[in-house]
């Protein structure tokens, strides 16, 4: 006996398809989403691709060469004197060459430290105290230590080749402290600051700073006027060793054209 299956027999092939129709409907979306996903990274990975740099601004020129100068000290001494290469400040154009001799650190021996600075309104008047400390706290730009100002003593002035010399007593600090002697031109066309320290940390005296300013030497043959102005005769030439033989040579060459003219 057949019996008849009705209207349900289709509903397991209706399901089947239904089934069939979901996956097929997914997939498509899967792979939809995929290739979106893909599109929208490798838009936004082009968007990062690094680009050449612009500046907005002009590149800071590098200062200009400056001209070959011989700054040197003719004054003996057990240390040699170490000249830094001349600077030239690219804001104002003044120039600064510097000379040191000597450690800080080394009681036993005189130290100095001389700074000549050249352009437009290096030769206006400044603060002798401002001009001390902020040198020694510059230490590190001539490859010293920087050192503070501890306290200062009383000023005084002398007379040098290069005109009036102002002088102040400083105490300068760093790992170790000495009592020196602070000084600064008053009339010249250019500026020649510094310090000089003595043996055993105490104070030099006036006249041993007049004599290291006389000693002192420029060659620039592109500015003849501050050359001229270190070719001077030294004014404390009878009482500095550095200029004794040829105050002697000069003189014996007097006495002997002297004692010729007395033969004739």
């Amino acid at each position: 006996m057949i019996r008849d299956a009705g209207p349900n027999a289709d509903r397991p092939k209706l399901s089947v398809m239904r089934a069939s129709a979901q996956l097929a409907l997914a997939a498509a979306v899967i792979t939809a989403l995929s290739f979106y996903a893909r599109t929208k990274v490798e838009t936004s990975g082009a968007a990062r691709l690094p680009t050449s740099f612009v500046p907005t601004k002009p590149a800071v020129q590098a200062p200009p060469p400056a001209s070959v100068a011989q700054f040197g000290l003719a004054e003996p001494g057990s240390d040699p004197v170490r000249v830094a290469s001349g600077r030239v400040d690219t804001r104002t154009g003044q120039r600064e060459d510097s000379l040191t001799r000597g450690d800080f650190d080394a009681m036993e021996a005189p130290t100095l430290r001389v700074t000549l600075t050249r352009g437009l309104s290096a030769e206006r008047p400044a603060s002798l105290f401002v001009l001390v400390a902020r040198r020694a706290a510059a230490g590190p730009e001539i490859g010293r230590a920087a050192l503070s100002v501890v306290r200062t003593g009383p000023y005084g002035r002398i007379d040098t080749k290069l005109g009036a010399v102002e002088l102040l007593e400083v105490t300068l600090g760093g790992a170790s402290r000495r009592t020196c002697t602070g000084f600064v031109t008053r009339e010249a066309a250019f500026r020649l600051d510094g310090w000089m320290c003595a043996p055993l940390g105490q104070p030099p005296e006036a006249q041993t700073v007049a004599c290291m300013i006389d000693a002192l030497s420029l060659v620039d043959l592109a500015d003849l006027d501050t050359t001229a102005a270190f070719s001077a005769a030294p004014r404390n030439a009878d009482a500095c060793a550095f200029a004794k033989p040829t105050a002697e040579a000069a003189s014996r060459t007097g006495s002997i054209g002297q004692r010729a003219r007395s033969k004739k």
